[in-house]
């Protein structure tokens, strides 16, 4: 399983971070050829299905994750957002952790990812490229 780990820090507040993070649709717009669709509708809870489309035209896969645990920041508090990626291509979790800062937040992306039929030693691959585009996704979702 290829895993990798995002850090950002910004001067958004924590519950402006959380909302650019977890808005699923906007993360389409941020990575090349995917769009991303929200099956189960607004608002995001516990059990929201969003699914991300990559590709052109015919020629593509579905990646439907499934959010487990939905705990915004609040009140000082760190917020929590757990995804299941539940893909017949794409397997594994997501972790988005959005603490409070005396400056804005701290952002913790954590992505582990298991591709079907690609094998395992190249994983350390998988890793590097990933944490390259979600790195930018990231950075887009949380410009000034």
């Amino acid at each position: 399983m290829a895993v990798f780990r995002i850090e950002r820090f910004t001067s958004l507040p924590a519950s402006e971070a959380w909302r650019r993070v977890t808005d699923w649709e906007r993360h389409g717009g941020t990575v090349p050829l995917t769009s991303v669709t929200v099956p189960t509708g607004e608002p995001t809870r516990a059990g929201t299905v969003f699914v991300a489309r990559t590709g052109v035209g015919p020629l593509g896969f579905d990646d439907p994750m499934e959010v487990v645990r939905w705990t915004p920041p609040a009140s000082g508090r760190a917020g929590v957002c757990r995804l299941e990626k539940r893909g017949s291509v794409v397997r594994g979790r997501a972790s988005i952790d959005v603490c409070p800062t005396g400056s804005g937040s701290h952002v913790i992306w954590v992505e582990e990812l298991r591709v079907r039929l690609l094998p395992r030693w190249l994983d350390p691959v998988l890793a590097t490229v990933g944490r390259r585009v979600f790195a930018r996704e990231l950075g887009v979702l949380l410009e000034d």
